[in-house]
C-alpha cells in the first residue's frame, strides 16, 4: 500500500470544516508535541492516531482526512465515528478565535505576535504516548526525541501497517514499557539515561498506581493534583526534565 494525496486517491477522503485560523496543521504537527507525524508528501502528514494510521492535509476552510485500516479487510473514506477521534485530537470544539481575542485583550505582548502564529493549538493526546514521549524529551531537541520516540515504538509497539518503504507501529503499552529487559534495550536504541526513567515510570505506574486509569484520569484532575501526582513518577519533574511541566500541561486537558 502507498502513501496516499487527495489528487491520487479523492474518493479516499473525507473533510472536516475547519478554517486555517483555527487549525494549521504545519505548525502543530511539527511543533514538538507529538513527534510521530512526518510530511511525506507536500501539505500532507502521515501519522498514527488512535492505533490506525492517518494522512491529513488542508486547505484554508477544511481539514481532509483518510485512513489505513491495516488488516480490517476493507477499504473507505473515513466513517463519522473513525473523524471523531481526528476532532477530538485537536480539540476542534475550542474555539481558537475566542481564546486569541481573550489573550490579546489581557497581554499586549501576545496581541503584537498572534497574527504570525494563527492556528496553533494543544493536542489531546493519548495519556501513554503524551507521557513518555516527553520522558524522552529531556534535554533533547525535536529530531532527536523523534528519532527515539519511533525506535520506542518500533521495539515495543504493535506493527500496524507497511505503506511504501515505511512500516508504521502503535505507542507501547505500559505492560510493554515495564518489562525486566526494556532498559538495557532502550540504552541500545540510544535513550541514554532516559532508558531508566521510561521503564520505572511505567513499572511504577502499574504497581503502584492502578494501572491506565490513574493515568487517564490526571486528564480530569486539576492542574496543579495532576502534576503533584505525575511529579512522583521517575524522571518527571523540575529537576529532572523540564519536559514534566510541558507533559503534565497537555494531560491536564484543554480547560487548563
Amino acid at each position: 500500500m502507498r502513501h496516499r494525496t487527495r489528487a491520487s486517491f479523492p474518493a479516499l477522503w473525507a473533510s472536516i470544516p475547519c478554517p486555517r485560523s483555527e487549525l494549521r496543521l504545519d505548525l502543530v504537527l511539527a511543533s514538538g508535541q507529538s513527534f510521530r507525524w512526518r510530511e511525506q508528501n507536500p501539505a500532507h502528514w502521515t501519522g498514527v492516531l488512535g492505533n490506525q494510521v492517518w494522512t491529513l492535509t488542508q486547505t484554508e476552510e477544511q481539514i481532509y482526512c483518510t485512513v489505513y485500516r491495516g488488516d480490517k479487510g476493507w477499504v473507505g473514506r473515513p466513517t463519522p465515528e473513525e473523524l471523531k477521534t481526528v476532532h477530538q485530537y485537536f480539540q476542534l470544539d475550542v474555539s481558537l478565535a475566542q481564546l486569541y481575542h481573550h489573550w490579546s485583550s489581557v497581554d499586549p505582548h501576545f496581541q503584537e505576535v498572534a497574527h504570525k502564529f494563527q492556528g496553533v493549538r494543544l493536542l489531546q493526546q493519548d495519556p501513554v504516548e503524551c507521557l513518555f514521549s516527553f520522558i524522552c524529551s529531556s534535554n533533547n531537541n525535536i529530531a532527536r526525541i523523534t528519532g527515539m520516540v519511533e525506535r520506542l515504538c518500533q521495539a515495543f509497539g504493535p506493527q500496524l501497517i507497511q505503506l511504501d518503504d515505511v512500516t508504521y507501529h502503535g505507542f507501547p503499552s505500559l505492560q510493554a514499557l515495564a518489562g525486566p529487559e526494556v532498559e538495557a534495550q532502550l540504552r541500545k536504541l540510544g535513550l541514554g539515561y532516559r532508558a531508566r526513567y521510561v521503564n520505572a515510570s511505567a513499572r511504577a505506574i502499574l504497581e503502584e498506581q492502578g494501572g491506565l486509569p490513574w493515568l487517564q484520569q490526571l486528564h480530569k484532575a486539576p492542574y496543579e493534583e495532576a502534576h503533584k501526582a505525575l511529579c512522583t513518577l521517575p524522571g518527571v519533574g523540575t529537576k529532572e526534565t523540564f519536559s514534566g511541566a510541558c507533559g503534565d500541561l497537555m494531560l491536564a486537558g484543554p480547560k487548563q
